[in-house]
């Protein structure tokens, strides 16, 4: 994790526990990864049209688009919103992100697919509320760890090779078949 070759910008060294407005969810460096912020940016999904969801023909009217400091996803659904850093992995390193004990141990799961090499862009999170009651997310504060593998040698073929559909996305980026 390397701040002048603009991994991850913006870079926090250490972790950042507290803001002007007092304690918060950390973020930054940890002893063997980054906890990642999600932005202000989120998309609610909602079943208010009754469709069906699927991936090849994904129905954008089937998210609230809200910008806001927190998020309340309710009971039983979730939310898409992307991180504050924004990433760029060399040839030989895998990113695997896994969410925080905080969120976790309140019933709120982020998924996240990794990062694959060469793959750049804001990372679009899913949060997933687990239990019968309205969940919140804060914006600018700590969401996800992201662990970074060093491979011993290049990839044959990274994402930016494949030409893969999610390169470069910079804000809370939909399904794409």
């Amino acid at each position: 994790m390397s701040e002048q070759h603009g991994m991850i910008e913006p870079f926090q060294a250490g972790q950042v526990r507290e803001s002007a407005q007092g304690r918060i969810i950390s973020y930054g460096t940890s002893s063997y990864g980054y906890d990642v912020r999600c932005s202000n940016e989120f998309k609610i999904f909602t079943n208010i049209n009754s469709t069906i969801v699927d991936p090849k023909d994904f129905d954008e009217g089937s998210f609230v688009d809200v910008k806001s400091d927190v998020c309340i996803i309710p009971p039983n659904s979730f939310a898409l919103a992307r991180t504050v850093e924004f990433f760029r992995i060399p040839r030989d390193v895998l990113v695997i992100c896994l969410g925080k004990s905080t969120y976790a141990r309140c019933g709120i799961i982020v998924n996240v697919t990794p990062l694959e090499p060469e793959w750049e862009g804001h990372v679009t999170l899913e949060f997933s509320n687990t239990t019968p009651l309205p969940a919140k997310i804060y914006a600018n504060e700590g969401v996800a760890q992201m662990l970074f593998f060093g491979g011993d040698e290049v990839c044959e073929t990274s994402y930016r090779d494949r030409g893969g559909k999610y390169q470069g996305q910079t804000g809370v980026t939909l399904p794409k078949a």
